[in-house]
């Protein structure tokens, strides 16, 4: 990790060295997913607890049932959390049913600016409405859908001179997603030192949230839109737009053609051992992965590259969101001690420990300090794809629009149901009818 020399000279003191602020010691519990960066937050949080004599307790649910178990942990006004670094697609049920305390006045009195964090992160994980200065959590962990590659394989003359004779190009980091397709197909079945590989690990699960991920990551470059831009809730035309269901059919054409045998229902930890075993050329997947790989004895060590998520046939180019901001649960009696944590989490000095640690900061002073793109592998790849985000519904109703996206992109793309016209038809219909319970259409 190379940080600025301001950053690196008061990272001690601000880890260790500050006074306490909370009049009474206080226990805390926090909550949020079970993986490797809720594992480097607890490390991190032990500065706060000698500066602050609280005490921090961490509370993790696996990714699979951790919707389930916090959502419910929130509608029932349960006292667990008194933070809670929950999903962005929380943001809107959280604000209206009064789960979050309101942030505002917290960040005014402590001079904490929206301004100083990434745009899309504050959006994203902050605000609620959306696009109004309206916030209800700190951007606490910045994601986003990215992609790994071979890069040793990719570097072996022999594949090099073999691609090119049949692409005539070079082998390299794919700019579209016509070219990553190319790639896929070039891998699939292939022998690699003896060991037969296959084209991409793409995300295809239908439980919780996998395949939307996934296929949206690809429909956004194809021209896909959740409402028309003027009128909001508007979908026809927008949702199901031939570019959407041109994205679609891709998606469904590149699990079709280059993934491995075994691949119809996985997500972020099955892409994981896919790379890390050497079974693929390419992987999609959150950028919270990259540090594992990096560390990794099988793909570490300059075998791994990184790029961003392609460009669509028009030459639009978007990622999708993932990450979480950091709230304090209405229902917490330590609501003091809650924000305390925040106001120690966001100093430039922590943010930039965050990094080194493996946590993605979403602080402009770590992501626009000069040193940072050299500061990790991935580093650049990451900005850049901030850079082109975009995100799901945050509406309070975001899980029935999540659970019926789920099962119409499952269905045809890898059960082979219908047609991706009829599966995006059938979503505006689907999503017209929850907004209309809602009473917004």
């Amino acid at each position: 990790m190379k940080t600025s020399h301001y950053l690196l000279a008061t990272a001690v003191s601000a880890m260790a060295g500050l006074g306490a602020t909370s009049a009474m010691a206080e226990d805390l519990t926090l909550c949020w997913a079970a993986w490797d960066p809720a594992n480097a937050l607890v490390q991190l949080s032990k500065a706060y607890e000698e500066q602050s004599g609280n005490t921090m307790n961490f509370e993790f649910v696996p990714w699979p049932n951790f919707a389930d178990r916090m959502l419910n942990e929130l509608n029932s006004g349960g006292q667990l959390c008194d933070l809670m670094i929950g999903d962005s697609q929380w943001i809107g049920g959280a604000a209206e049913n009064g789960h979050y305390l309101k942030m505002n006045d917290f960040f005014d009195a402590n001079d904490i600016k929206m301004s100083d964090f990434i745009d899309a992160t504050v959006t994203g994980y902050s605000e609620w409405p959306k696009n109004t200065p309206n916030y209800w959590a700190l951007p606490a962990f910045g994601d986003v859908v990215g992609w790994t590659y071979r890069k040793d394989w990719f570097d072996r003359p022999d594949i090099q001179a073999e691609y090119k004779t049949k692409y005539g190009h070079d082998l390299g980091v794919p700019d579209t997603f016509d070219e990553l397709k190319n790639i896929a197909e070039f891998f699939q079945g292939r022998d690699i030192d003896g060991t037969t590989v296959y084209g991409a690990s793409i995300y295809t699960e239908r439980g919780s949230e996998g395949i939307t991920m996934g296929a949206m990551d690809v429909l956004y470059s194809y021209g896909f839109l959740y409402e028309n831009p003027d009128k909001p809730y508007d979908m026809e035309g927008f949702v199901n737009s031939p570019g959407a269901v041109a994205g679609l059919e891709y998606y469904k054409a590149l699990y079709d053609c280059c993934t491995p045998p075994g691949s119809s229902n996985g997500y972020m930890s099955e892409g994981i051992d896919a790379f890390k075993s050497g079974q693929v050329a390419l992987q999609m997947n959150f950028a919270f992965t990259w540090p594992g790989f990096e560390s990794d004895a099988n793909v570490g060590g300059g075998k791994t590259g990184y790029f961003v998520n392609p460009k669509g046939p028009d030459g639009k180019q978007f990622a999708q969101l993932g990450g979480q901001g950091i709230s304090v649960v209405s229902y917490s009696k330590k609501q003091d001690a809650a924000l305390d944590y925040i106001k120690w989490f966001a100093q430039p000095e922590v943010q930039a420990k965050w990094w080194s640690m493996g946590g993605y900061s979403c602080l402009k002073a770590v992501t626009l300090d000069p040193s940072f793109p050299e500061s990790q592998p991935y580093a650049q790849t990451f900005l850049d794809s901030m850079a082109v985000v975009k995100d799901f519904w945050a509406e309070p109703s975001y899980a029935t629009l999540l659970q019926d996206t789920q099962r119409r992109f499952h269905d045809y793309v890898v059960a082979g149901n219908g047609t991706a016209q009829q599966a995006l038809d059938g979503l505006v219909n689907d999503w017209t009818e929850t907004f209309e319970d809602d009473g917004k259409l």
